[in-house]
């Protein structure tokens, strides 16, 4: 299969996951992965057809109005959230219909900046290694980032 990067820019195909203010995250086999103790922010999802780096579909926040768990739409890629899990990259795309806000950043920034803590902690109960830290968001227009296949 061919195979493209995702960049700021692209319009994306997405699956929520999580909808805005949900609690409950899950894997891509559906399972319960991480329930979080402060809600989401954005809708949360992924890019169907595509492997990131930790070997699950591409990770994707969409802001914007709360969208059912399972909700398929489009997003254009604003920003990426540079975030390692467990020592492991697991960037995520950010989308919306137009540029990023001051408090839209703020926002992402303290929610992972949270989820972070919290990740790092249940990876240790589970007996994961490594490093799991927020680091930043990039909205470089040159950057090119993620796999998609098609």
């Amino acid at each position: 299969m061919n195979e493209r990067e995702i960049g700021i820019g692209d319009e994306v195909d997405i699956e929520v996951e999580t909808p805005r203010f949900g609690f409950v995250k899950r894997a891509a086999s559906g399972e319960v992965d991480f329930v979080s103790p402060i809600p989401t922010l954005f809708n949360y999802g992924f890019v169907p057809g595509t492997r990131a780096d930790d070997g699950d579909p591409q990770d994707v926040m969409l802001l914007g109005p709360r969208l059912r768990r399972g909700a398929r739409t489009r997003g254009v890629v604003q920003a990426r959230v540079a975030f390692t899990d467990a020592g492991a990259r697991d960037d995520k795309l950010v989308c919306k219909a137009g540029p990023l806000t001051a408090v839209e950043r703020r926002a992402i920034a303290f929610f992972f900046t949270i989820y972070a803590r919290l990740k790092g902690g249940l990876n240790a109960l589970r007996g994961h290694s490594g490093v799991t830290a927020f680091g930043g968001i990039d909205e470089g227009r040159t950057r090119r980032f993620g796999k998609k296949r098609g």
